[in-house]
């Protein structure tokens, strides 16, 4: 798997968890979706990602967006 697919995954991953946690647990985990939200935006303008950083560091491959 290359890196950029594993943010991807990682990041749709926690969006859907923290909106099932919001129907089902408690409305405040949509703060969750929303720093993930705010973290891919800012990921795009400043190509500083840290999940990416981390995955790295896990050995996946690099990928084309993070470098």
């Amino acid at each position: 798997m290359m890196l950029d697919a594993a943010v991807f995954r990682f990041a749709g991953v926690v969006v859907l968890a923290s909106l099932a946690l919001a129907h089902w647990v408690h409305p405040g985990f949509l703060w969750l979706t929303a720093f993930a939200g705010a973290n891919l935006l800012q990921a795009s303008f400043t190509g500083f990602c840290p999940a990416a950083m981390i995955f790295k560091k896990l050995g996946v491959r690099p990928g084309n967006a993070f470098n």
